[in-house]
């Protein structure tokens, strides 16, 4: 069909986050080696035009709300030489301790991530 395959937007979406968190001086590394994670409990795609094999795009990423135990990040998925929309769409995250267990968030990680709204 020549299009990218639906379900590769959610890497594209992690990978976004992650370059999020390079660019703002930190990773989930550091997060995950205070004995904290953050996985993901909710995902939503809205595809409005598919990307093209080849095709360049842009991933924006921001953290559009931060609770005592969870954050959300938004995302938009841009053909970079256009700047059409293709994608929008939310990952919710909950804080869990390395057993899984839901734990709240530390501070200083609520602080830093309350920082990103909305860093587009």
């Amino acid at each position: 069909m020549g299009i990218v395959h639906h379900a590769v937007y959610a890497i594209w979406l992690e990978e976004g986050r992650s370059q999020w968190m390079r660019t703002q001086g930190t990773s989930f590394t550091q997060f995950e080696a205070q004995g904290f994670a953050l996985p993901v409990s909710e995902l939503h795609i809205r595809y409005s035009q598919p990307a093209r094999y080849d095709q360049l795009v842009t991933i924006r990423c921001w953290v559009e709300e931060v609770k005592s135990r969870k954050v959300t990040f938004s995302y938009e998925v841009i053909a970079a030489q256009s700047g059409e929309l293709l994608v929008e769409g939310y990952t919710k995250h909950i804080c869990t301790d390395h057993a899984g267990k839901v734990t709240k968030m530390p501070d200083e990680w609520r602080q830093f991530l309350s920082q990103g709204k909305p860093a587009r």
